[in-house]
């Protein structure tokens, strides 16, 4: 027998998360120059990073050659302050996808399930099925979450739902009176993950209560991240806020030094540089409206969006899809297919620089036209 097949089943049968395409890559696969390719794909932010997180950043090269501090506690520290919660209330990840996990790792296990809703973040299913535990998928309401239904879905076997609000891929938000109700309803021996990646790029006019909403509901754990608008996608750092009890369960499970000292300190840094969050929510504001318009002119099908993204629909069949995927690649930008999130006629464009959605929209032009 082959030692693999000693390997739990529910382990063989993982599809593993697919990134998007490098500019590297797509680089070698067709013959372009780097600098003559758009990368699209992994919503990053076209600004590049905080200004103030790079200069704390390489004073923290200095240090490489010792430990990271395992606690975070000047991360920490900040965070409290910012929310005014306690610091006995947050758990710092590799990335918000480590916190994600950290939950699934805590709560699930081989008999027990977790709720979450179609065409939302593909690393949820993707924890839920390392831990073996029972993945329960809701079906999407206008590309959205349909928050009643996810209530009905639950079980008394499950331990976990994943809400995410802005959701990726489909860029929908749900409100929050709708985010309220659930948690009111919701069992309090059920963990509530409220994914808020892309909460910074939301108008103050659709933004939650939701840090309020830790002192009534024990039962929810709000994630966040510093790979989007602050643009530390590299350096990979997330948090959780939590009650103290589950935050202490999670950070019993962690790895030790799970964020690096360089994350920590470009972080740090990065909560306090206002003007470049306030520069990356204008330039997301206005290359919104610049795909939106580009699209009408089009005549293409798109999901309104609360990140910094737009999923659109490729007329025809799935092979369509794919040719205007491919067609884009010939000409150097790199989009996202969905494929993976039941969505095969549907791809998704980060929103990029002016020059960038420019590109991408002329080129979009051309991919379709070859569909003509």
């Amino acid at each position: 027998m082959n030692l693999c097949d000693f390997a739990p089943e529910y382990i063989r049968a993982i599809q593993p998360y697919q990134p998007g395409k490098p500019i590297s890559e797509l680089a070698r696969e067709i013959g372009l120059d780097e600098s003559r390719i758009v990368k699209l794909a992994s919503n990053e932010n076209p600004l590049g990073t905080s200004p103030l997180a790079l200069d704390a950043m390489i004073h923290a090269l200095y240090e490489v050659a010792r430990y990271p501090d395992g606690s975070g506690f000047e991360l920490k520290a900040a965070l409290s302050k910012r929310y005014n919660i306690d610091k006995e209330q947050i758990i710092l990840g590799n990335g918000s996808n480590d916190v994600l996990d950290l939950a699934a790792r805590v709560f699930l296990k081989q008999g027990v399930a977790a709720v979450y809703s179609q065409h939302a973040f593909a690393v949820y299913p993707l924890v839920v099925q390392t831990i073996g535990a029972i993945g329960i998928s809701v079906p999407a309401r206008d590309y959205g979450h349909d928050l009643i239904a996810m209530l009905d879905a639950i079980t008394p076997e499950t331990r976990i739902v994943f809400i995410a609000s802005p959701n990726n891929p489909t860029g929908t938000l749900s409100s929050a009176e709708d985010l309220l109700h659930f948690l009111e309803h919701v069992s309090r021996d059920v963990l509530v993950v409220l994914d808020e990646a892309y909460n910074e790029y939301l108008p103050e006019a659709n933004k939650t209560d939701s840090i309020d909403w830790l002192k009534r509901f024990p039962n929810l754990i709000i994630t966040r991240t510093f790979s989007k608008v602050y643009g530390l996608a590299g350096v990979r750092v997330g948090y959780g806020l939590a009650h103290p009890d589950v935050a202490n369960l999670m950070n019993r499970v962690r790895q030790p030094f799970n964020v690096n000292s360089i994350g920590l300190a470009g972080a740090l840094a990065a909560l306090d540089d206002h003007e470049f969050v306030q520069r990356s929510y204008a330039l997301n504001r206005a290359g919104m409206m610049q795909l939106t318009d580009g699209f009408r002119k089009l005549s293409v099908e798109y999901i309104p969006s609360y990140g910094n993204f737009l999923t659109f629909r490729v007329r025809g069949d799935a092979a369509n899809t794919l040719k205007v995927n491919q067609s884009l690649l010939q000409q150097g930008v790199i989009v996202r297919p969905l494929g993976i999130y039941e969505m095969p006629h549907h791809l998704r464009v980060t929103i990029g620089l002016e020059s960038e959605n420019q590109k991408f929209l002329v080129s979009l032009e051309n991919a379709l036209g070859e569909l003509a």
